[in-house]
């Protein structure tokens, strides 16, 4: 199994939240967006976060993504950003010019990413002088951590561990990236911990619903359907509150400089 990203059926898959307040305050913390005239978002699914850029203050976003179905989300979705524009390729292989802009953003793409030189090689070239690379993603430490009345993606791996092992399996240490940034000729690499609020649902049955549309989640497609509707009657136990529930998420963000 697995969630195919170039499925039609899946292009709005990435696109219907929005970024919340939790991540563009860490962003601005980080950079000087106002600096920032030009950016790249790498693996950019629905364009949530290059909206998010743009309604920061950059110039110029370019969202780039190997699935032609999801940009097709994204371009519905950022319909109103003129200053955003999309462009098919990989994040080894972006098909970008070289030394043309000032930030390259790499949010929940590693995982998916065999070869991390190559990916971070890559940005680099696509960096002017003085840019910087701000990569988001879990380390496996993020992914252990239990679920609770925030932290729902916990609950995933409590009732199914072989889920725990594919995504540790898949996810960087927070060594290897910071390794890899500066053989690759980054500098100046900091690290800092996020918790994101994904989503706020009015009503624990919205929340049930998100799940099971599998949505923005591609770890749950792993599950047939008998083994999703086992996780929400556990979750639907789990979770005491019906009301105003907020979800988190636990995330690693490294940033650095050319």
């Amino acid at each position: 199994m697995g969630m195919d990203f170039h499925n039609d059926k899946n292009r709005t898959a990435y696109s219907t939240r929005k970024a919340n307040k939790s991540w563009t305050d860490t962003i601005d913390s980080l950079l000087q967006i106002n600096t920032i005239s030009k950016a790249v978002d790498i693996g950019c699914g629905g364009g949530i976060y290059a909206k998010a850029l743009s309604d920061m203050g950059v110039k110029s976003v370019t969202g780039v993504d190997f699935s032609s179905a999801m940009l097709e989300g994204a371009k519905e979705n950022c319909k109103e950003h003129r200053n955003i524009s999309f462009h098919n390729g990989t994040a080894l292989e972006t098909g970008l010019k070289s030394e043309k802009y000032d930030l390259v953003l790499e949010r929940a793409l590693i995982h998916h990413i065999s070869d991390l030189h190559q990916c971070f090689t890559e940005a680099y070239r696509l960096l002017r002088e003085n840019g910087y690379i701000v990569v988001q993603d879990r380390t496996p430490e993020d992914c252990m951590l239990q679920g609770d009345q925030t932290h729902i993606r916990g609950y995933f791996f409590e009732l199914f561990p072989r889920l725990l092992t594919k995504e540790t399996a898949r996810r960087y240490t927070s060594e290897q990236v910071k390794e890899t940034l500066l053989q690759v000729g980054f500098t100046k690499v900091e690290e800092v911990k996020l918790w994101e609020t994904r989503q706020i649902y009015e009503t624990k049955e919205q929340l049930l619903q998100d799940l099971r549309a599998r949505t923005g989640r591609s770890i749950l497609h792993e599950l047939d359907n008998h083994e999703l509707n086992l996780l929400i009657k556990y979750i639907n136990k789990a979770l005491t509150n019906d009301q105003n529930i907020i979800e988190k998420d636990r995330w690693t963000i490294w940033k650095a400089g050319k």
